[in-house]
């Protein structure tokens, strides 16, 4: 079915959401009016903004044949699947993770308690969910007790491999601080840790993954779990005093972060997957709504604290769980959720002024958010890894530059502050 989309931009909505919440009728000629609008910090509506009127655009839709479709639970099929075939919704339902020991610092009868060198973080610099552990390793000044690697950038169907160190390596195809082989079991892929630990294991061979170098175990591989140890379980081998100081589950927000943290996983985290995953229309429709919803809350909630002149952080001077969670779904958003997930109602970098400028403030000003984003690895990762979407595994180059300079615009925001 081919459908004609009239566009026009010199219009305004205010939130991109709107566009999708009203009933349609699709024949075979669809006029729709698409109104835009770029906003500012200081929440004023311009629409006098360079224009592109009465622009056709044609598109075919398409059903995914169902062996395209990807599989999220117990993969029955490939590694590389992420939706089951046999579930006609085409939802993406993310597996819950498999191993969740903790680490005590104040529980004697632990089996893991916190030791210097004893652990090994294993992570992917592409991984959101690992990226966050990588964050609150350097946060907490955590690189000389924990030790860690990363794996390539490329996940086959045999999961997520270990570089040689020529790929690691300066002008590798992976490089990249720690990109290196296995330094604990001298492994090919991350599956041979997990059916190391559990010859019999049926889930997926996820990042990160906490290892126990003393006992041949993995401890964790649950993300939000090992922010949480990280953040609190090895305080008593941490030298840098700030870094001791610093903590981003303090009890006085422990309700306020939880309550955050579990919206913002479910929306925007989990959402740009579910979006991105989709095997249907009215999978992915839900979805990116709800993701641009929950962006919408976001850029107004930070508006709001950045307007009191306060900090810059979730709960203005107090860095948290809040900042070091959403981050690494915020610093991949334009540069391959919004072509790569479809997730393209807005971008950051001109659609949330907010969220960027919050961004921004995290990868300049905090160095362990700016180390820990390795451009390279976040595109060819999912570009290059998901045939089910870029079959030819084609990368794109922009936006150029990955992230703006903190005082520098898009020519869309200048124009509409001039």
């Amino acid at each position: 079915m081919s459908l004609c989309f009239r566009l026009n931009l010199s219009a305004a909505v205010r939130s991109p959401t709107q566009l999708l919440l009203r009933p349609r009728t699709i024949t075979s000629s669809l006029p729709a009016i698409i109104n835009t609008t770029v906003r500012t910090s200081s929440t004023r509506t311009f629409s006098t903004l360079p224009t592109i009127t009465h622009r056709t655009i044609t598109t075919t839709t398409t059903k995914m044949a169902t062996k395209d479709t990807p599989s999220g639970g117990q993969q029955s099929g490939k590694i590389t699947d992420w939706v089951n075939p046999n579930d006609k919704s085409g939802e993406f339902k993310r597996q819950d993770s498999s191993f969740r020991s903790f680490i005590s610092s104040s529980d004697p009868s632990c089996p893991f308690p916190p030791e210097k060198g004893r652990y090994h973080l294993y992570v992917s610099y592409a991984c959101p969910w690992a990226t966050r552990a990588l964050i609150v390793r350097k946060l907490k000044g955590l690189e000389h007790v924990i030790s860690c690697s990363s794996v390539h950038w490329h996940m086959g169907e045999k999961g997520w491999r270990f570089p040689t160190a020529e790929e690691g390596g300066k002008g590798g195809d992976a490089e990249g601080e720690q990109v290196v082989p296995d330094p604990v079991g001298d492994k090919k892929f991350l599956r041979e840790v997990y059916f190391g630990v559990e010859p019999e294991y049926k889930g997926r061979f996820t990042v990160p993954v906490l290892f126990d170098k003393k006992e041949g175990k993995i401890v964790n591989n649950e993300s939000s779990e090992i922010v949480r140890m990280l953040g609190r379980e090895f305080d008593g081998f941490i030298e840098d005093p700030k870094a001791k100081e610093l903590d981003l589950y303090p009890e006085d927000l422990r309700s306020q972060i939880d309550e955050v943290n579990e919206w913002v996983y479910h929306d925007i985290n989990n959402g740009v997957y579910k979006s991105g995953f989709a095997t249907t229309q009215e999978a992915y429709e839900k979805n990116v709504v709800k993701l641009f919803e929950g962006l919408d809350k976001v850029d107004k909630h930070l508006s709001e604290v950045q307007a009191k002149g306060k900090g810059e952080f979730w709960f203005g001077e107090r860095l948290t769980e809040v900042d070091v969670r959403l981050f690494p779904t915020i610093i991949r958003f334009d540069p391959v959720y919004v072509q790569h997930f479809k997730c393209n109602l807005r971008d950051i970098r001109s659609g949330y002024p907010a969220i960027h400028r919050w961004m921004r403030n995290l990868y300049w000003n905090v160095p362990a958010f700016r180390e820990t984003a390795n451009f390279l690895h976040i595109k060819k990762h999912y570009t290059c890894s998901h045939p089910q979407i870029n079959p030819k595994g084609i990368t794109p180059l922009g936006p150029v530059p990955d992230i703006l300079p903190l005082e520098e615009e898009v020519e869309a925001v200048k124009a509409a502050k001039n």
